[in-house]
């Protein structure tokens, strides 16, 4: 294990400077960005984070009910989460403040999949105007997840015990599951064991999408409406000890692993046949005259092979299967004083050293030259990308109505990679390989971002807040070092989920997003009886990296036809040009008051709206979420929480033609929910997709989940990833 020391925790922009309150006015809840929704479930046990744990494995479905963030549909426990229209790299995403990466030409095990949701804490998701000590080397925003954080005994206990067990069950894929945690503490030592696992079949659609029949030759039979290549198995674990002193200093050291034996993917022409993640966290933080230090050292360690699943063809001529493999390391280390200057301000200083290494190698299918032999092919051979920032934020309570937060941030991402190879060195691979191998692969990219944000405080109804952001991104190991045109070699370096294939371009430059935000809020004085917030944005990215047809300039391996297609799916290069996206998000809540032998009842609903469209090009963006609301009821009688949710959303017609994306109509679901409370047992059960509606998933992606899937064009296309059917889901759990 080689952890270096990251510090810095890079505390919320929520909660930017509690260090020293004798010297500093400014308050935890006074500062933050203009959308934050954070969450915790263990605390808050009528939260509805805690009754979605029910309906999913999936950690990235806790955070469907934050405005403007959506999900890509992929794995079962593994969908990416897309803040404004913008996914998975463009979102910098903390766990217990550890910046994970993904290892896997498909981004396979992205990093909130590697955490199971019965672990997850708390959840803080900024948008848009994120501050420079939460953002870097992302220009879509931040989400924060927390494991529970440490208990510790009070003075008049000398120690305690506590846990909890549960489980839970899906009807719709026989999905089942089991949690356990337990902790041990005095005053000054706390220490915490947790565990998992979670497994599903084959999930179903409402209705047939496809003709039934063998999901490929020599596989099983697949009905029409059942989804191949959704099932999945995991396991988790992870240990922790937590050192308390007199001072308030706190110690910890985390250590976690998850077991993937398989996840099926519907949208990948492979499937994750084995992933072990492993993740090392030190954490340090304290209180002293002068402020906060908080100081961090991680690494995450990751073995990943893929192959076809169950429900793809695994015999080609003498090739059985393709393995795949990949090796990554990040290490990571960061360190972040907040110090008090006056009663009004509070700077924050912080750097950033991590470092990540990537191996991913497709062992010979065959021991002969042909497609996938003799020789092992080299997709990215010793990559390497390397960040190294520091930043300033400072920020200011001017009076009792005004508040401002500025910051500045200093990013060096550095990258290099060695030579490439193919199976063998006909011209099928060789020529690409030979290009490649020509080329100077060592890349720098220095990159500022600064934000801007100003709150006023107009009355105790109303706030408003203004921000501006210059936020950057440069480009990920696979956006710039993949090399081959081959159709299969292309197909399998994907993590958008269109069913395409990809090519890298070392010459691309990094992403530089201008964003622009106001909020309104309006609430009552409490913010318990009713609040209404409004959110209008506009970004726009210079050197945005979209894809253009592979060029005929490029390889001999890219075709004219494949230019000019509009249908079927075609092989694209990364390739940087400009783009803007605007929209806006609506939340609100209202309570309906207390009814006389029923309980309290509230309402609450959320709309957003995202337009992304390529300006170079003329094209829309990939992927872009349709307008969508959700409106939700919900009724508290005591021990019993009852949540009835009406979900709608708008028809998907503005598509990115490059890609030959797939529309998808507008449709509306019922789900329910229920929760019951008895001292220290609690049942959750639920109802989704009540009405048993057929629906396309407007970000499911392409299914290529079953068939021949190694040939570009050898499975139907204009097939959507539907959305489950109806489901019924219970959950238990005790605490101890």
């Amino acid at each position: 294990m080689y952890s270096i020391v990251k510090s810095a925790r890079l505390i919320f922009l929520l909660y930017p400077i509690y260090a020293n309150a004798q010297q500093s006015s400014i308050e935890p809840d006074d500062v933050y960005g203009p959308v934050v929704i954070t969450a915790d479930n263990r605390n808050e046990p009528d939260n509805a984070l805690l009754s979605q744990r029910v309906t999913s494995s999936d950690s990235a479905t806790l955070l469907q009910d934050v405005p403007g963030l959506s999900l890509y549909g992929a794995g079962g426990i593994s969908s990416l989460p897309a803040i404004h229209g913008l996914a998975d790299d463009r979102v910098r995403i903390q766990i217990d403040g550890m910046d994970l990466m993904p290892s896997c030409p498909n981004h396979m095990n992205s990093p909130l999949s590697v955490f199971d949701p019965t672990t997850v804490g708390n959840f803080s998701v900024m948008a848009g105007i994120t501050p420079v000590s939460a953002g870097g080397d992302s220009i879509a925003g931040t989400i924060r997840m927390t494991t529970a954080q440490p208990e510790f005994a009070t003075s008049q206990e000398q120690s305690i015990t506590t846990g909890q067990i549960g489980s839970f069950y899906r009807s719709n894929g026989d999905a089942h599951g089991a949690s356990l945690s337990m902790t041990y503490a005095t005053e000054t030592v706390s220490l915490t064991y947790s565990g998992s696992v979670a497994q599903s079949n084959d999930v179903s659609a409402a209705g047939a999408f496809k003709a039934a029949g063998y999901a490929a030759p020599g596989r099983a039979w697949l009905a029409g409406e059942v989804i191949g290549s959704t099932a999945y198995k995991a396991e988790n674990n992870r240990a922790s000890i937590a050192l308390l002193n007199d001072k308030n200093a706190l110690l910890e050291f985390s250590a976690s692993q998850q077991t993937v034996p398989v996840e099926l993917y519907p949208t990948q022409r492979m499937d994750m046949t084995r992933n072990l993640s492993t993740q090392f966290n030190l954490h340090y933080r304290s209180h002293y005259q002068w402020g906060e230090l908080d100081a961090r050292a991680f690494e995450q360690i990751t073995h990943h092979a893929m192959d076809f699943g169950e429900d793809k063809q695994f015999q080609y001529g003498a090739a059985s299967g393709m393995p795949m493999n990949t090796e990554g390391k990040t290490r990571g280390v960061s360190i972040e004083a907040s110090v008090p200057i006056s009663e009004q301000s509070v700077i924050k200083l912080g750097s950033d050293y991590l470092i990540y290494q990537l191996n991913d190698w497709w062992p010979a299918a065959t021991a002969t030259t042909g497609m996938m032999g003799p020789s092992t092919f080299l997709n990215v051979n010793d990559g390497q990308r390397t960040r190294t920032s520091g930043y300033a934020e400072v920020a200011t309570h001017w009076s009792a109505q005004w508040l401002t937060e500025v910051g500045l941030r200093s990013e060096l991402v550095s990258m290099n990679t060695g030579n490439v190879q193919g199976y063998n060195n006909m011209p099928l691979y060789g020529a690409d390989a030979a290009a490649f191998n020509a080329t100077d692969h060592q890349r720098s990219d220095h990159m500022i971002d600064m934000s801007m944000l100003a709150r006023y405080f107009l009355s105790e109804k109303n706030d408003v807040e203004l921000g501006y952001a210059e936020k950057n991104r440069a480009p990920n190991l696979y956006e710039r070092y993949t090399w081959s045109a081959a159709n299969m070699a292309a197909i399998m370096n994907n993590f958008i989920g269109d069913g395409n294939g990809y090519i890298g371009n070392p010459y691309l430059r990094p992403e530089v997003a201008h964003t622009i935000s106001a909020t309104w809020d309006s609430h009552d004085p409490g913010k318990t009886d009713w609040r209404l917030t409004l959110t209008p944005y506009f970004t726009y990215v210079t050197d945005f990296i979209d894809a253009q047809r592979c060029p005929l300039s490029f390889s001999n391996n890219c075709s004219a036809v494949n230019l000019n297609a509009t249908t079927g799916f075609v092989t694209l290069q990364y390739v940087n040009q400009n783009a803007q996206i605007y929209g806006a998000d609506i939340s609100g809540f209202r309570s309906l008051g207390n009814w006389d032998g029923f309980g309290e009842f509230a309402v609450n609903g959320v709309m957003s709206y995202a337009r992304g469209e390529n300006v170079s090009s003329k094209d829309n963006l990939y992927n872009i979420m349709p307008l969508n609301a959700k409106l939700a009821l919900q009724q508290k009688n005591r021990r019993w929480q009852n949540r009835i949710e009406w979900q709608m959303v708008a028809a998907k017609t503005d598509v990115s033609q490059v890609r030959n994306e797939n529309k998808t109509a507008g449709y509306g679901l019922l789900n329910f929910r229920s929760s019951y409370q008895w001292k220290k047992f609690t049942v959750d059960a639920g109802v989704e997709n009540l009405l048993n509606r057929f629906y396309d998933q407007p970000l499911g992606g392409a299914y290529v989940g079953q068939g021949s899937t190694m040939g570009i064009n050898s499975i139907p296309w204009g097939v959507q990833v539907p959305g489950k059917g109806r489901s019924i889901n219970v959950a238990f759990n005790v605490e101890f």
